[in-house]
C-alpha cells in the first residue's frame, strides 16, 4: 500500500506453459480505480488466470484520478514490479484498464515508457515494457473527465454507504463536487489534454486495442467511446469494439459472461502472437545492426591502413618513391613472339608489383644522346671531359682555357731554347 493506492500481484506463476504443466503465457496488469469493488477485481482475476496469465492489480484511490503526483508515484511502482517480473522472463504483457483507471494511473505509465514524462526510469526497462506490451483493452472506458462527469463521481460508491439523513449525503456530494469543480478551473484542462495524448501516444508501441462498452452507459457514452476508436484507427492503430445493449457500466462480464470469455480469449491469443512477431522483428534488426557494425568495422580498418600509408616517411636506404620502369618495354623480338595471354599475365603483375628504380648506362644510345643535349662542351671557357671512373662509372673534369694556354705558351718557349 502506498499514496494513491497499491500495487499487487493477484496470481503469479513463476514459469511458462510447456505442454499442459503449470504457469503463464503472460501478465495482463489490471487498472483498477476505487469505483470498481474489489470482490468484482477478484472476478477477473480468476478469468485471465484461468486463461493462463498473471494478473498485476494497480487499484488507485477515488482522487488520485485528479492528483498526477500521486498517479506519477503509484505508476513507479507498478513499473518496478513489472520490470523486475520482464527481466526474470520476457512475456507478452496486456494493459487492462476499468472506468477512469487511464486518468488514475494508466496515462502516468505510458508517459513514462514513452519518454513524455519529465521523471523517468531507465531507458532499458522503458524499452523492455514496450518490446512486451501486446495488447491494450478498454473496459467501460475511456473516460473523458470534464466537469459534468465529476458531478456525476462526486456520489462515490463509498458515500452512498453512508449512515445518516440524505440531506446530509447530498451535502457532502455538492461540497465534493464544487472542489473538483475548482480543480477544473485552475488545472485540471492542461492534466485533460496530456491524459488523451498519452492514450493516443501508445499507438507507436504497435499492439492492438480492444474496447468492451454498452450502449446505455451513462459514464463512458457512445460518442466519447466513436471518437477515442476513430482517433485511434486514423493514427493507424488496430481497434476492435465490442458492444452491449444493456449491460452497466464496468458490469459487462456479470451481465454476458459466456461472450466476455470468448471475445478475451481470443484477443489474448491474438497478443501472444504480437509478441512472437516483435521478437523475430527484434531479432532481425539484431542481425542487420550487428551486420551494419562490421561493415563499419571494415571501412574503419582501412580507412586507418590508408591513412597509415599516406602519412609514412622514408626510415631506410629503401624507402622512396620510384618511378617505373622501362625495362619492360625494351624486349627482344623474341619476346614478341610470345602469347597475348602471357603479356597480359605479364602486364597484370607488373601493375601490383613495387615499383623499380630505373638506372640509364652512360655509354648506351640513350646515355649518350642525353650527354649530348644536356651537357654543354664550353661553359664560360671550362672544358668539360670525362677524366676516369669512379666505382665503375665516368666522371667528369674540367680545366679553365687560360691555364692550357699557359702551358701551351711554356711549351712552345722551351722548344725555341
Amino acid at each position: 500500500m502506498i499514496g494513491g493506492g497499491k500495487v499487487y500481484w493477484g496470481r503469479k506463476a513463476d514459469k511458462e506453459i510447456e505442454d499442459g504443466g503449470g504457469g503463464s503465457h503472460g501478465v495482463v496488469v489490471i487498472f483498477a480505480w476505487s469505483s470498481i469493488d474489489e470482490n468484482h477485481l477478484t472476478n477477473f482475476v480468476d478469468l485471465y488466470s484461468s486463461l493462463g496469465w498473471n494478473s498485476l492489480v494497480c487499484r488507485a484511490d477515488f482522487l488520485t484520478a485528479f492528483y498526477p503526483e500521486m498517479a506519477l508515484s503509484l505508476a513507479f511502482h507498478l513499473l518496478s514490479e513489472l520490470v523486475e517480473e520482464l527481466k526474470t522472463r520476457p512475456c507478452p504483457v496486456i494493459f487492462l484498464a476499468f472506468s477512469g483507471a487511464p486518468k488514475a494511473c494508466m496515462y502516468q505509465v505510458l508517459q513514462v515508457i514513452m519518454g513524455d514524462c519529465e521523471a523517468q526510469i531507465h531507458p532499458n526497462d522503458s524499452q523492455l515494457v514496450r518490446n512486451c506490451l501486446s495488447g491494450h483493452v478498454y473496459d467501460s472506458g475511456p473516460l473523458d473527465f470534464t466537469s459534468d462527469l465529476n458531478a456525476k463521481f462526486a456520489l462515490h460508491p463509498t458515500i452512498r454507504r453512508m449512515s445518516g439523513p440524505s440531506k446530509l449525503v447530498s451535502w457532502m456530494a455538492k461540497g465534493i463536487s464544487s472542489g473538483l469543480d475548482g480543480l477544473y478551473l485552475t488545472r485540471f484542462e492542461s492534466q485533460r489534454r496530456e491524459y488523451w495524448q498519452a492514450l493516443y501516444s501508445s499507438v507507436e508501441i504497435g499492439a492492438p486495442y480492444l474496447i468492451l462498452c454498452s450502449e446505455n452507459d451513462d459514464l463512458a457514452p457512445q460518442n466519447v467511446i466513436s471518437s477515442f476508436t476513430h482517433q485511434l484507427q486514423e493514427l493507424g492503430g488496430e481497434v476492435k469494439v465490442v458492444k452491449w445493449k444493456n449491460s452497466p457500466h464496468a458490469g459487462h462480464y456479470t451481465h454476458n459472461p459466456i461472450q466476455y470469455r470468448a471475445v478475451i480469449s481470443n484477443f489474448l491469443e491474438k497478443a501472444i502472437s504480437v509478441h512472437l512477431q516483435n521478437i523475430r522483428l527484434l531479432g532481425e534488426r539484431a542481425h542487420t545492426h550487428d551486420e551494419i557494425s562490421e561493415l563499419i568495422c571494415g571501412l574503419q580498418k582501412v580507412a586507418v591502413k590508408s591513412n597509415q600509408s599516406l602519412r609514412r616517411v622514408a626510415t631506410g636506404p629503401c624507402d622512396h618513391f620510384f618511378l617505373p620502369s622501362s625495362a619492360p618495354y625494351q624486349s627482344s623480338s623474341s619476346t614478341n613472339d610470345t602469347s597475348s595471354s602471357s603479356q597480359e599475365e605479364q602486364r597484370e603483375r607488373s601493375s601490383f608489383r613495387p615499383l623499380q628504380a630505373t638506372s640509364i648506362n652512360a655509354h648506351s644510345v640513350l646515355g649518350q644522346f642525353l650527354f649530348d643535349s644536356c651537357v654543354p662542351k664550353n661553359i664560360e671557357g671550362w672544358d668539360i671531359r670525362f677524366g676516369g671512373s669512379l666505382n665503375g662509372q665516368p666522371y667528369a673534369t674540367s680545366s679553365s682555357r687560360k691555364s692550357s694556354n699557359l702551358g701551351f705558351k711554356k711549351r712552345f718557349l722551351r722548344s725555341r731554347l
